[in-house]
């Protein structure tokens, strides 16, 4: 990633931090500076900006276990000898069985709400004028970046919670529920409001930061899901905020469907919008340890071990729905006879003990699985010899997701051959081996999907009546092979009704509700302002 980022992430947070160690207007304090005695200096305006930016790197590791475990795609089940039971947080994600109590909820609200708070803390010190500008700082772009940046957060809260607090400024009130209305239109409006003011060109400096077609892209992903939302389908919005970023001419598909995902990704072609990463100055994103078996540290010849058997994987039922010549099914999921760099086999240690491991798409429940029962989700790139935090950079927003996004409003307005034109063409990379694969038609997408829903017990599939999704099925399962694990299922689940009716697994059918979450208890016994989401009382 470039070093400018680095610094921005490593030590923005700095300024902020500082001066607000003490929140108690009558404490003495000894060991920490107070905001009214800290002379703030050129360049802290960037740095306090960089702190919300920072915040984002926590966001992979609360938002895979919630965005993704609670779906059809991924599953974190517990070996069936010992190890990822973890007291069952997992497995209720699984079964959507989870309730207010759910640390992996919690974790997820607490990294939202603190790139809220930092947000506006920041906001309100750009808008007083607390900071010396240098040269090369733009306060509109700062404020700009800021705002975006805080309804990035927004958006998130409102897609997994829906009635939550909805804070614009620094405040020691506590505050109330919002209606997902008043979120919705908070969202769009911030937005709109400041997206001029974002830098349009695509350079070092705006790498990793919000610049004015991340924020199109954010405002297409608010209106792709307007129905679930706010009960208004909002496609032809939708696609005007696509095509925004598409003529931009800023950004291209890479050649490759792995560059994206790439150890230098930052030479991507495609990508709009990520959280930089960096092994040793913005150290955390550190997927393969929950990923692989502890034997693949041999593999890759890494520095930290992996934990376990590993446990972050495919769900069987999605895996089989590739077609064996997708290319994004090997450069996605790990699967087969596993060896050192030497080339010698790696070995089990508990059902499999001292045998070859060997990664097979299977598994007899969704609960308890062999150490080598289910493909390894290894999206990213690992180099050998990579160190602890990997070099990555996570993608939030990038080009095919536009494409996809358009592609999908055209067909829900009855433009299904135009659709499937954007669709092919973000095919067309998955399939140079087999290009006559590569081209869909419109009647295809409109197909139900492949998925074979239903339970299974003991290796044996108990299907569902129903293929589900029913309209635009095939649509549906495009989405799931070009993003799988990037935290678009849940929502796209959501959008195609599947994600409570279907059974995948040892997920059964759940109530409505649960399409979103319950506020944390802990928020709940904070703040006696707030009132619970319902059926979760």
């Amino acid at each position: 990633m470039n070093k400018f980022n680095i610094h921005l992430l490593a030590f923005g947070a700095t300024a902020l931090l500082m001066t607000s160690a003490c929140t108690n207007l009558d404490e003495k304090v000894y060991s920490s500076i107070t905001e009214s005695s800290y002379n703030y200096t050129l360049g802290d305006a960037t740095k306090a900006v960089g702190s919300i930016y920072a915040n984002l790197r926590g966001y992979y590791g609360a938002g895979n276990r919630t965005q993704e475990i609670s779906s059809d795609e991924i599953i974190m089940p517990a070996n069936m000898i010992g190890g990822w039971d973890d007291g069952g947080v997992y497995r209720r994600m699984h079964r959507h069985m989870w309730n207010s109590e759910q640390t992996l909820i919690l974790d997820l609200w607490k990294n939202q709400y603190t790139g809220v708070i930092l947000a506006n803390r920041v906001l309100s010190q750009l808008n007083n004028k607390e900071f010396p500008l240098a040269a090369n700082e733009n306060e509109k772009r700062l404020i700009a970046e800021v705002r975006v940046l805080r309804a990035f957060h927004y958006w998130i809260i409102m897609d997994n919670w829906n009635n939550a607090p909805l804070m614009t400024e620094p405040s020691n009130d506590l505050p109330s529920n919002s209606t997902r209305q008043e979120m919705f239109d908070f969202v769009t409006s911030e937005i709109k409001a400041v997206i001029e003011d974002l830098p349009t060109d695509k350079t070092n400096d705006t790498y990793g930061r919000f610049t004015k077609w991340a924020a199109h892209a954010l405002l297409a992903n608010v209106y792709l899901n307007a129905e679930v939302y706010v009960g208004t389908p909002m496609w032809d919005k939708c696609i005007e905020e696509c095509n925004a970023v598409l003529n931009s001419g800023k950004y291209q598909l890479d050649a490759d469907y792995k560059t994206p995902f790439s150890t230098h990704n930052e030479n991507s072609l495609e990508n709009i919008l990520v959280v930089p990463y960096d092994e040793i100055y913005a150290n955390g994103f550190q997927y393969y340890r929950d990923a692989l078996h502890k034997a693949n540290k041999d593999t890759y010849n890494l520095e930290a071990t992996p934990s376990g058997t590993g446990s972050y994987k495919g769900v069987p039922q999605f895996i089989d729905t590739y077609d064996p010549d997708d290319a994004r099914l090997n450069a996605t999921w790990l699967s087969g006879p596993q060896f050192k760099a030497n080339g010698d086999p790696c070995v089990g240690f508990t059902d499999m003990n001292n045998k070859p491991l060997v990664y097979e798409n299977k598994m007899p429940n969704g609960v308890n699985v062999g150490e080598g029962e289910g493909v390894r989700w290894l999206k990213y790139e690992i180099v050998q010899g990579a160190r602890a935090g990997l070099n990555n950079d996570f993608v939030i927003f990038r080009l095919a997701q536009v494409y996809m996004m358009k592609a999908e409003s055209l067909l829900r307005t009855g433009k299904a051959d135009e659709a499937a034109q954007l669709v092919s063409t973000v095919r067309a990379r998955a399939f140079k081996d087999h290009p006559e694969k590569a081209n869909v038609t419109g009647a295809q997408l409109q197909e139900p999907s492949s998925y074979k829903y239903g339970t299974v017990t003991n290796y044996t599939l108990t299907p569902q009546n129903t293929r589900m999704p029913e309209q635009f099925g095939r649509f549906y399962d495009e989405l799931g092979w070009e993003f799988a694990g990037e935290f678009t299922r849940r929502r796209d689940m959501i959008r195609f009704g599947t994600y409570t009716k279907a059974k995948w697994l040892s997920h059964e059918s759940s109530s409505d509700y649960r399409s979103v979450f319950p506020i944390p208890q802990r928020v709940l016994d904070s703040n006696s302002k707030l009132s619970q989401n319902p059926n979760y009382e």
